[in-house]
């Protein structure tokens, strides 16, 4: 059974179960995450570098332990399909599907006020269990051209990415990831341009935001931090609403004030807090 086909069948499970019951915690993985380098050899897109990871050994060579478990951490929701942390998504996916029943939502911007508050975490998570839908074509976009984490966080070396697909070197069809394991694709970051900012309020960024409505059911962006930046904000203007990620005992009270002064409030769809109980929690996300 490959990957994603369990995916599934854990997904097709968990809708069997009773509501009520709490799902056990979630232990840290025994992954041997060393990268190595293996081309992707797909009619769709060939060439693509992917870090595969094994679980034959346990020696780490690349990546220290916390390393390691700090990608776990990211991509929690393949990993661990069945476990709280990837139920807490699902919830959410739950909640936004909810208000999209009143108000259509086909883009999703994620920010947080500063950078570590784990929005990037949420954005990949939140797509990968909103793509196990049945028919369900999701994309998660890297809107972040100055710090990009998405594709460290599903282990891939893109070839080309969000800046050459905006200064018109590249096709849509030539920026698209697949990402394995799942059904969810990906527009990621390889160029970091000199001007991110005109380029995300550029046209072009319009009109991509336009023509990824047209091929899926859900977009999902993961903006830069909103704070000290004009880049979150150019983002989620364009986007139907928005998820503010607040990282527990780390935000400020202030600081998310100022996050909901910058963006428009109409937009926002709700707050995710993260590490809210880290002593429950191996992973700590709510």
């Amino acid at each position: 059974m490959g990957n994603y086909e369990a995916l599934q069948k854990a997904e097709q499970e968990r809708r069997q179960k009773i509501s009520g019951n709490e799902a056990a915690p979630v232990q840290a993985l025994d992954w041997d995450m060393t990268p190595q380098t293996a081309p992707l050899r797909t009619p769709e897109k060939k060439g693509i570098l992917r870090r595969v990871f094994s679980r034959k050994s346990k020696k780490v060579e690349a990546l220290s332990s916390q390393e390691a478990n700090e990608l776990n951490k990211r991509r929690i929701a393949i990993l661990r399909p069945e476990s709280y942390i990837a139920e807490q998504f699902r919830t959410l996916r739950g909640r936004l599907e909810a208000i999209s029943d009143q108000t259509p939502i086909a883009t999703v911007g994620v920010t947080s006020a500063n950078a570590g508050e784990g929005k990037s975490t949420a954005a990949v998570n939140l797509a990968v269990v909103t793509a196990m839908g049945v028919d369900t074509k999701v994309i998660v976009v890297d809107c972040d051209l100055r710090r990009p984490t998405i594709h460290k966080t599903l282990g891939v070396t893109p070839e080309t990415g969000l800046t050459e697909l905006l200064l018109g070197q590249v096709s849509l069809d030539e920026a698209v990831v697949k990402v394995e394991g799942t059904s969810l694709e990906a527009i990621l970051v390889r160029q970091q341009p000199d001007n991110p900012s005109e380029l995300l309020a550029s046209a072009q960024m319009e009109r991509l935001i336009e023509e990824l409505v047209s091929r899926y059911d859900r977009v999902i962006l993961d903006t830069p931090a909103c704070l000290g930046l004009p880049d979150a904000k150019i983002v989620s203007d364009l986007c139907d609403g928005i998820v503010v990620v607040v990282r527990a005992n780390k935000t400020p009270r202030e600081e998310v004030n100022a996050v909901l002064e910058i963006l428009d409030r109409r937009k926002i769809l709700g707050m995710v807090l993260n590490d809210a109980d880290a002593e429950r929690e191996s992973y700590g996300y709510y």
